[in-house]
C-alpha cells in the first residue's frame, strides 16, 4: 500500500504551523492515496522519524517522500537524506523514493507574477521588485535566484529586480532594502520567496510596515503557498509526475 510522507522545514510560528497543516489538508483531499502523513525536519512535531513510523504502522509497503521545499540546498541534499537513512535501513523491504524539490519552474514564476499583481495591482515600469530568500551557503541558490529574478522581470517589466537574503549569504536583507530603495521613483515591491508564513516573514512584514510609516511607497506580497500553483505542484509530486 502506497504512502506519502510530506516533509516541511518546521517553524516556531504557531500561525505558520497552522497554515502548513491546512495546506496539506487541501492537498490530501485531492489525492487518492490511503496513507498521507505530514512531518517536519525540525522545530515542529511530528518530526520525520515519527511521520515515517506512522506510515509503516498503517501498512505502508511503499513510501514516497515529498519535500515541501522550493529549492535544492543543504536541507534537501544533506539533512533530509540523513534523517531518512536509518529509517530506510530499519525497513529494508519498504521502497522509499524521495521526490525533488519544486525547483525553478515556469509555472511557479507565472504564479509568483500573478501573486504580485494580486497584491500590488499592475506593475509599472518605475516600480522595483526585491525578492527575499531565506539564504543558504549552497552556490546553487544564487544561480537559481538569478533565474527567478530574470523570470519575474520578463513577466512584469519593472525598472529593476534584485535579490537579497535573510541569512547565510550576501546581500542581506537590510542591504537589499537600502539598495533597491535608493533613488526609487515608483513603488518598492518586496517578494518573500518562501512557502509559508513564519517568524522570518513576520519580521519582514514588520520592517515593511515601519518603512511605510516613514513615508516610503513599499509593500510586501504574501507567502507563495497563497497561490494554487504550489498546491498543484505538490499534488504532481505526490502522484509521481
Amino acid at each position: 500500500m502506497k504512502a506519502i510522507l510530506y516533509i516541511g522545514h518546521g517553524t516556531r510560528s504557531k500561525k505558520g504551523a497552522v497554515e502548513i497543516r491546512a495546506f496539506i489538508e487541501r492537498v490530501r483531499a485531492r489525492i487518492d492515496v490511503p496513507i498521507q502523513e505530514l512531518s517536519f525536519l525540525e522545530l515542529t512535531e511530528p518530526l520525520i522519524e515519527e511521520g515515517f513510523e506512522k506510515c509503516v504502522q498503517q501498512g505502508a509497503t511503499q513510501i514516497d517522500v515529498v519535500p515541501l521545499f522550493l529549492l535544492a540546498a543543504g536541507h534537501i541534499k544533506r539533512d533530509i537524506p540523513e534523517a531518512l537513512s536509518p529509517l530506510i535501513a530499519k525497513y529494508p523491504t519498504i521502497p522509499v523514493e524521495i521526490k525533488n524539490p519544486f525547483g525553478v519552474q515556469e509555472v511557479i514564476l507565472d504564479g509568483v507574477a500573478e501573486l504580485i499583481r494580486d497584491s500590488a495591482g499592475e506593475v509599472d515600469r518605475a516600480d522595483r521588485l526585491l525578492i527575499v530568500g531565506v539564504g543558504s551557503s549552497d552556490p546553487d541558490v544564487h544561480v537559481n535566484f538569478g533565474k527567478i529574478a530574470d523570470g519575474i522581470e520578463e513577466r512584469l517589466g519593472p525598472e529593476r529586480v534584485s535579490v537579497c537574503y535573510f541569512a547565510a549569504t550576501e546581500p542581506r536583507l537590510n542591504e537589499g532594502l537600502e539598495t533597491i530603495s535608493e533613488g526609487a521613483e515608483g513603488r518598492v515591491i518586496v517578494v518573500p520567496y518562501m512557502l509559508f508564513t513564519g517568524l522570518l516573514l513576520a519580521e519582514l512584514y514588520k520592517i515593511v510596515r515601519s518603512r511605510q510609516k516613514e513615508g516610503q511607497s513599499i509593500l510586501c506580497t504574501p507567502a507563495l503557498s497563497n497561490h494554487t500553483v504550489i498546491e498543484d505542484i505538490v499534488i504532481e509530486r505526490a502522484n509521481g509526475e
